[in-house]
């Protein structure tokens, strides 16, 4: 597809182009279940990166050849519906969930009791369906779109395969799940790994770009200042639960009790995963802090503070 053939208008309400790169902004910019897409446009090819829901409810009205995913999770999948014949690329790591609903929820790791209701969310609500046609890349692997690249960094973390796009002609980076939100990293799912993530963060910060795209609430950042400020604040969120963790720890609790006192989310969240996240941040941030002497595990299974 030639450049020149996307109108210069694109009829998508609030999409932001920076250069070659276009974001297809979501509903309330990207705000859970909704994401920020990024349609990648070279002289040959055009790349959708993230299929959000607002795709699926919105459709597309220009070609797409195809789709890049910065990690399989049901909320980057759902505009898949209307690109049944796409090539669809996702990181090697996360490659079993996109071929089978399974897969994905082995990604998860939840409860049985939490998956059997998650199970029908992901279909009825995320459009999701099975995909034997996926292809794979690795770290600091390269798609050429004619006069414009797409480079793939690998920021493992929020999933094993969670990646970052760079489109240099754009000096544009696609962050993903690393949405430098208030709420900060979630990394509690089976396929998570708190260290990575930081490990990851770090990463970012050697990005050569200009403009910063989440696929959830911050939307876009512009000025490599503000980025790393945003990147700060995001990686003080961990420090943040491990310290009222600690002043919590002050007398003796139980690992359900730091659970039931919510380090995650707030009190008022109702959601069906809700206590199986803060389960699993307890035990997470407890093996971590007693591994480094912060904690003391008690003879009568309790943790306090060292």
């Amino acid at each position: 597809m030639d450049v020149r053939d996307l109108p210069p208008d694109l009829d998508w309400p609030d999409a932001l182009t920076l250069g070659a790169a276009t974001v297809l902004t979501g509903v309330d910019r990207g705000k859970y279940p909704h994401g920020n897409s990024l349609l990648v446009q070279g002289l040959h090819q055009t790349v959708l990166i993230d299929p959000s829901l607002t795709v699926a409810e919105r459709g597309l009205p220009f070609v797409v050849d195809q789709v890049l995913l910065s990690h399989v999770h049901e909320d980057h999948l759902p505009g898949l519906k209307q690109l049944h014949d796409v090539p669809v690329h996702c990181h090697e790591a996360d490659h079993r969930g996109l071929t089978s609903l399974d897969g994905l929820m082995a990604m998860y790791g939840m409860p049985a009791e939490v998956e059997k209701e998650f199970r029908k969310e992901i279909i009825d609500d995320f459009h999701y369906a099975p995909r034997i046609d996926v292809s794979t890349f690795r770290d600091t692997a390269s798609f050429d779109l004619g006069g414009v690249e797409i480079e793939v960094v690998h920021t493992p973390g929020h999933t094993k395969g969670h990646c970052v796009f760079v489109i240099p002609q754009a000096r544009t980076a696609f962050l993903g799940d690393i949405e430098l939100s208030g709420f900060g990293p979630y990394y509690f799912d089976e396929w998570s790994s708190l260290e990575e993530f930081e490990r990851s963060i770090e990463k970012c910060r050697t990005l050569d770009a200009d403009h910063f795209v989440t696929f959830h609430h911050k939307w876009v950042i512009s000025g490599r200042d503000d980025f790393l400020a945003a990147l700060d604040n995001f990686a003080n969120v961990i420090v943040n639960r491990e310290l009222s963790m600690l002043e919590y720890l002050r007398e003796p609790r139980s690992l359900n009790e730091c659970a039931e006192r919510r380090f995650v989310y707030r009190p008022h969240v109702e959601m069906t995963f809700v206590t199986h996240v803060e389960l699993r941040s307890a035990q997470i941030h407890l093996a971590r802090m007693v591994g480094d002497g912060r904690v003391i595990e008690m003879d009568d299974g309790k943790f306090r503070a060292a």
